[in-house]
């Protein structure tokens, strides 16, 4: 463990933690200060003058980067019938219904989204226990529960993000990997602060935006100054 602390503390230096940075160089930071021998993701996360125990500013929801994540997800899609030859033909990597359901019982986790119509969450319903804790529950609010499944798939395998603020007031989306183009990270940033801002709740009091952080999958937080990002 000494040896990953000492690589962390040298990437720490090259931040300064007083200061807030403009993107495009949190951006340039959080790659430099990736020390991981592999392609780590690079995430933002938010500190939201939200109080997530009131219904009224509970966010959730989902967007899709311009540029992708850098993962591609496995999709796993509860249907039957037509709705089950759309989802093959989308591209999902599973569709079934009561087959995969009795799978997931027995521990199948092979998946990293699942996309129902609606006329199946009686029976998805019934993994609520299983899935709940994995966020892995479909939701309307983020696009999983839906007829539409050729976009929804479609969407998901283009790069679509799920958000949602954990009891602290906090949001963690990624944004790609250390191995892309600044540009193209600094391009997926806007799109997620842009949502952040579209999906402010009208209840919510003062200060909004109060931390906005970029960082590598093991590297330092790297402050962002939210005014320098160009958010339509």
């Amino acid at each position: 463990m000494a040896k990953k602390g000492k690589k962390f503390l040298e990437a720490s230096k090259l931040v300064d933690r007083t200061k807030a940075y403009s993107v495009e160089e949190a951006i340039d930071l959080a790659k430099k200060t990736n020390f991981a021998k592999f392609d780590a993701s690079v995430e933002v996360a938010f500190r939201l003058g939200v109080d997530p125990k009131k219904a009224d500013q509970q966010i959730r929801g989902a967007v899709v980067l311009p540029n992708g994540t850098g993962k591609t997800q496995r999709v796993l899609v509860f249907a039957k019938g037509e709705k089950a030859k759309e989802a093959e033909a989308a591209g999902a990597d599973y569709v079934g219904d009561a087959d995969f359901i009795n799978k997931i019982n027995q521990g199948w986790f092979e998946f990293d989204v699942i996309v129902a119509t609606p006329d199946m969450m009686g029976e998805v319903g019934k993994l609520g226990r299983v899935l709940g804790p994995k966020g892995l529950m479909p939701n309307p609010k983020t696009g999983t529960v839906t007829f539409d499944v050729t976009k929804a798939v479609n969407e998901i395998k283009a790069g679509k993000v799920e958000y949602r603020v954990d009891k602290a007031g906090n949001i963690h989306v990624p944004i790609g990997k250390t191995s892309f183009e600044n540009e193209k990270l600094v391009e997926n940033f806007t799109t997620i602060f842009e949502t952040m801002l579209k999906v402010k709740p009208s209840a919510a009091k003062g200060t909004y935006m109060k931390n906005v952080t970029v960082t590598s999958t093991m590297g330092p937080g790297v402050k962002v100054d939210p005014s320098t990002v160009n958010a339509k």
